[in-house]
């Protein structure tokens, strides 16, 4: 039977159960990471004998593009890579190269530790990459190290920034996870670092991302406190959002010399407005950072399916997403504690 003209309409512009489009794509390109986060990559658990995807078990970058354009007919019009840490994976920025001759694609972005920054931030400009996200959860190097396992230094990010702006990745924005009793007395040193410069700071609400995190509501810092904290020091006014479903809640200084980001999932969640999917770099499309299982989309790359039948895999299951976890966090945390959710380092943040 031929497809009608709505029928095509709907394929190439899916709507999810609570009327979501899909419009941003997160693109992880590697599940390692050279860092160790208590809250994403524990150490004790990856060690050194941990086992990773082998090569051949990622996405090439040909099949990345090829998702990348299949993802394009269905609505997406940015696309941010992430990892694990990207910069890991070798000539990245053929990659970001390839991505950009999608015409329909509006923005490319980088989410990145900043360590391996400094030596790539060129190249990636020269190719196409727009932005760049470095994650930097507080200035103090012994924190630094508590934080990400006891991995590089806080003078090789800020390296990293420094060389983001200078090839023209800016504004630079700053994810900082904020826990109580652990980075939140230093979230003032990282407004005043970057005061004056093309660097926003966002701070993130410690999130239950995976299952081996060690979350508890009492770690949580909620962004109103935040605000009120920074709001004692420098005071500052609420932005209007740059566009639907956007992230983070923008305020800015009074004085103008700062913009500062809050993304709140634990305390305010935005699942309404959420219109971000996620590709895994073994290739599982998930439709939510708190997914418990995802569709197998390498798997149907390499048995042959047409276009045409990728298209409709994403389609369906972007259209028979129901999606609002953060909104239903503490029902589902007591009728499902052994909920098995993924891990971070597979999907980024």
């Amino acid at each position: 039977m031929t497809a009608s003209v709505h029928d095509i309409h709907y394929l190439r512009n899916p709507i999810d159960k609570l009327g979501r489009p899909l419009h941003d794509l997160r693109i992880s390109v590697m599940d390692r990471c050279n860092f160790r986060c208590p809250y994403c990559m524990p150490k004790e658990q990856f060690h050194e004998n941990y086992r990773f995807l082998k090569s051949q078990e990622r996405l090439s970058f040909e099949e990345i593009v090829r998702l990348a354009r299949l993802f394009v007919q269905v609505g997406v019009r940015k696309i941010r890579l992430t990892g694990g840490e990207p910069l890991l994976r070798a000539n990245l920025a053929d990659l970001v190269g390839d991505l950009t001759s999608i015409s329909a694609i509006e923005d490319i972005a980088l989410t990145t530790n900043g360590v391996l920054l400094a030596n790539h931030a060129v190249e990636l400009r020269a190719n196409g990459l727009k932005r760049v996200t470095v994650s930097l959860d507080t200035l103090d190097p012994d924190i630094f190290l508590t934080m990400n396992g006891g991995h590089g230094a806080v003078k090789q990010v800020l390296e990293g920034i420094e060389a983001a702006i200078a090839a023209g990745l800016s504004p630079v924005k700053i994810n900082a996870v904020v826990e109580r009793g652990i980075n939140d007395h230093t979230i003032l040193d990282l407004i005043e670092h970057f005061r004056g410069s093309p660097v926003i700071v966002r701070f993130i609400e410690f999130m239950d991302v995976g299952n081996r995190n060690a979350w508890k509501p009492a770690l949580v810092v909620p962004s109103r406190e935040l605000v009120e904290r920074i709001s004692a020091r420098w005071p500052m006014h609420a932005l209007t959002q740059n566009y639907r479903g956007e992230v983070a809640e923008r305020w800015r200084l009074d004085d103008g010399s700062a913009e500062v980001g809050f993304i709140s999932s634990v305390s305010q969640p935005f699942c309404g407005a959420c219109s971000r999917a996620r590709l895994s770099s073994e290739g599982r499309f998930y439709t939510c950072l708190f997914a418990t299982q995802g569709l197998d989309l390498r798997a149907a790359l390499r048995s042959g399916a047409s276009d045409e039948q990728l298209l409709g895999l994403i389609g369906g299951n972007w259209s028979a997403r129901g999606d609002r976890y953060s909104e239903l966090r503490e029902e589902l945390r007591r009728s499902e504690p052994e909920q098995k959710k993924i891990e971070m380092y597979y999907i980024g943040g």
